[in-house]
């Protein structure tokens, strides 16, 4: 029988949350270099073409066949040392497939040449589990967002995740933050994401579905 989320049936116009962990649990980011490239290899397929084609115009014609752009969007990321968190809106059938084959194996290519080492890299195919509901979609958020507090890291300090980007610390054409914070921009309420996540700085679950794996 498949593990959960590893069937690959993703349908349009939908959330997704997608993760993955190192072979064996082993650490996949060693360091700021590492975790870098993972964002690049992020930033040259989810960037607008264009912008692209400006700032690295040797990619011109890579960027042409393999830009994802108006077919995905993602909403959220977390980078720990062992595993990474993907929350997308998939606007294309076959875009997170797409998304994931490339970032997946170019950041492999890159760290084994780097770290001088053969073989796979990921414990697995990657998995994704569809996000229904507007509260599983919040609460996703904060839960990937909250990582780094399991390992008695400030978020304010973490800068290997999308937090600092919703507020507004930093800006990035490749990642949309307005789907999620629309829901707190239009509340009558005075009740910011901020709130939202660092109100709630305890452990998280998630609903089995859309969880990694509990031991990674």
């Amino acid at each position: 029988m498949p593990s959960p989320n590893t069937l690959k049936t993703y349908y349009e116009n939908a959330y997704f949350h997608i993760y993955n962990r190192g072979v064996e649990k082993r650490t996949i980011f060693q360091d700021r270099e590492d975790y870098t490239r993972f964002l690049y290899f992020l930033k040259i397929y989810l960037s607008p073409a264009d912008d692209v084609y400006k700032e690295f115009p040797l990619l011109r014609s890579y960027i042409l066949n393999n830009n994802l752009s108006e077919q995905i969007d993602l909403l959220a990321f977390c980078l720990m040392p062992n595993h990474f968190h993907l929350l997308v809106h998939q606007k294309s059938k076959d875009a997170i497939t797409k998304l994931m084959r490339q970032v997946m194996t170019s950041y492999s290519t890159y760290f084994n040449r780097r770290h001088e080492r053969v073989g796979a890299l990921f414990q697995s195919v990657f998995k994704a589990a569809p996000v229904e509901g507007d509260q599983y979609l919040l609460h996703l958020s904060r839960y990937i967002h909250l990582n780094p507090i399991s390992r008695g890291i400030s978020l304010d300090e973490f800068e290997w995740s999308s937090y600092l980007y919703y507020l507004g610390k930093r800006d990035a054409k490749w990642l949309n933050t307005e789907i999620i914070s629309e829901y707190f921009n239009n509340s009558k309420k005075e009740f910011s994401y901020k709130s939202f996540v660092e109100d709630y700085l305890e452990p998280m679950e998630l609903p089995t579905n859309l969880a990694i794996d509990s031991d990674s």
